[in-house]
């Protein structure tokens, strides 16, 4: 299972003319190993984001995920590819509020056309894995903002990805919170051999991962060496 973009070249509309996003990226991500992208605002991070999760097409090169190249792939088949193969963490994590922690995660098993009821064991060991089973039953306005980023983790993975996106999942939290939910990213992507891809804007998270890379002007380069 790996993250694999190839010359990938992404341009939007800007007036009469074009601007570009990313511009010839490449960027291997192997399983059970988490790559942060940094960069500042406005430099193509959440471009790169997006077409590694097939939510948009690039221009030109491509994006191959757990050994399937997407090129070319209708919309529902990349519809099912996403569902199948990548789990996606938010900044927020936009919780149903009338759902339990479990509940959220049996979900996303409706989703793939499974019974919730079916999921009910894996959603119970997910939440295990994130710290939280003891906390199945409670609804997101009786949960931390940490204990409910970890259902946000949890939830991402209950289709067992090949690939993790995650998106300044960190953003919201204090400092000894964004610590607890980076080491369970880390400690997630190594057991369950996800090929993760972590944007981030805090530098004190790159002694966590594996790789980095820096995004400037839609361009990827090195970023600094893990442990900086």
């Amino acid at each position: 299972m790996s993250l694999d973009l190839t010359d990938v070249t992404l341009t939007y509309p800007d007036g009469g003319s074009r601007l570009t996003a990313l511009d010839k990226v490449s960027l291997h991500v192997p399983a059970g190993t988490m790559t942060a992208v940094l960069g500042p605002s406005g430099s193509g991070k959440s471009s790169l984001l997006a077409v590694a999760a097939t939510l948009i097409t690039p221009d030109r090169g491509t994006v191959t995920i757990d050994g399937v190249d997407t090129t070319g792939m209708s919309r529902a088949r990349l519809t099912a590819l996403r569902r199948d193969k990548v789990g996606m963490v938010f900044q927020q994590p936009n919780l149903l509020p009338s759902l339990t922690a479990a509940e959220q995660l049996q979900a996303m098993a409706h989703l793939d056309g499974r019974s919730p009821r079916k999921a009910a064991p894996r959603a119970k060991e997910l939440l295990a894995a994130v710290g939280l089973a003891g906390q199945a039953d409670r609804r997101p306005h009786q949960l931390s903002g940490g204990q409910r980023q970890r259902i946000n983790i949890a939830r991402a993975l209950m289709n067992d990805p090949a690939v993790l996106l995650v998106d300044e999942p960190t953003s919201a939290l204090d400092q000894e919170r964004g610590a607890a939910v980076l080491d369970l990213l880390t400690t997630l992507t190594h057991r369950r051999a996800t090929a993760t891809v972590l944007v981030t804007h805090d530098r004190s998270h790159l002694g966590a991962v594996d790789a980095v890379v820096e995004v400037r002007d839609g361009r990827v380069g090195a970023g600094a060496p893990t442990g900086a």
